[in-house]
Formats: C-alpha cells, structure tokens, sequence
C-alpha cells in the first residue's frame, strides 16, 4: 500500500472508538437483521457481476460481510476464496455457520490498513463504508484500492443520502450513517482510484423496521 493510500488515516484511533457502539448494536441486532432485509436485489446482481467478472477461484474480501448472507454465500457458491470481516463478534458467529467454507475475522475496516490480509482479485463493501464519517470514506476507498490487484474489482453500495455521522434507529438500536448524492459519490471513487464499470439504483422498503424507505446505490468499479 502507498503512502497515498494510508494518508488521512490518523484520525482513525479516535474514530474506531466511536464506531464500538456500532459493533454492540449489530451484536444486538443479530439475524434480526436478514429478517428484516429479506429482499436483497440489488446486492445479489452487484455479488453476481463480481462473481461472474473474476476467474474461479478468485480471492474477494468481503468486507461488513454481517452474517454471510448474501454474499459471502453467493460467491463461495460461484467458486471463489471469501475472506469475511467484521467488527460484530455476533454477526461473525452466524457467518461462520452460514458459510463454514469461508475464512471470517474481526477487524474494522481501519484495521485492515495494515496489510496483513493481503490482496485481493474482488472486494465486496455492501453498506459498510456508510458507517464512517463522510471525511474518512475517501480514505477508506484508497486503502482498499490498494488492497486489490492491479485491474482488481470494488462492488460497492451505499444509501444515497446527503448526510455525515448522523444518527438513525435500526432495529430497536441507533447506528450512526454517512452518505453521498449518486453525481458526488461518482466523484469521490473516481478521484479514489477507481474507474466506474457499471452502476444500479434501486428504491428498498425494509420489511418490519422503523428505517424509512430509501434508495440504494450499487457501483461497479475497477481498480484504474
């Protein structure tokens, strides 16, 4: 990893404090979570277009894997080498019975900037970069660019909002969300390395929560 690719990335001890509420809230919510995003469209196309674009074989980290569904599922099944992470311990206990074949760790994603994990043919962010505050996402981006092999690809989602840090209730429980409208988070992959291969929008009604409806952005991107 570059020097480029870990800048801006001091400020992450204080922030990984912050985010330990995060974790304790997804211990809480558990397979309440799957119950309550039975519907998940949008993010098995996006699992299907990284899963089909890399060889067999292939090693994707996915990263906010939760409990494995989707899409550590979905692609150990299409024949790749999953990496999961975490920073629920609950959340990884279910991922290791729902996809015993996959490789599952905790870490924050802050956590992974020190390599030890390696590289990657594919990266899976499915809504977990949206659990930083907005300054630190750019970084974020960077530092799994780097994790990826040249030409390597980033399926990532976000919830189109215009909103930093700001507090939600999910599930009986708060969580604190960041989010970018779809021109300006275009703009901050692009400048983040990546070059955008294809993308989909989709309006999600979560089913039993207090989460308003709200639309979910994939993008399709390729380690320029």
């Amino acid at each position: 990893m570059s020097g480029d690719d870990q800048r801006g990335y001091d400020g992450y001890a204080r922030l990984g404090l912050d985010r330990s509420g995060q974790a304790e809230a997804f211990d809480a919510i558990g397979d309440r979570y799957d119950d309550a995003f039975p519907h998940k469209d949008g993010q098995l196309d996006a699992g299907a277009w990284l899963a089909g674009a890399l060889p067999p074989g292939s090693r994707i980290l996915d990263v906010g894997c939760g409990t494995g569904l989707p899409t550590a599922r979905q692609l150990s099944d299409a024949g790749h080498q999953v990496v999961g992470v975490d920073l629920s311990p609950g959340m990884l206990d279910l991922a290791r019975g729902n996809v015993p074949e996959a490789e599952f760790r905790l870490a924050d994603i802050a956590g992974l900037r020190d390599g030890h994990l390696g590289t990657f043919d594919g990266i899976a962010a499915f809504f977990a970069l949206l659990m930083l505050p907005r300054p630190e996402i750019p970084h974020a981006l960077r530092m799994l660019r780097g994790m990826l092999r040249p030409g390597g690809l980033l399926a990532l989602s976000m919830v189109e909002a215009d909103v930093d840090d700001f507090a939600i209730p999910f599930l009986g429980n708060t969580i604190r969300v960041s989010g970018y409208l779809r021109e300006e988070l275009r703009q901050v992959v692009c400048e983040a390395g990546f070059d955008v291969a294809g993308e989909n929008s989709l309006a999600y009604a979560p089913a039993s929560t207090d989460v308003p409806p709200e639309i979910q952005l994939f993008l399709n991107l390729r380690r320029a």
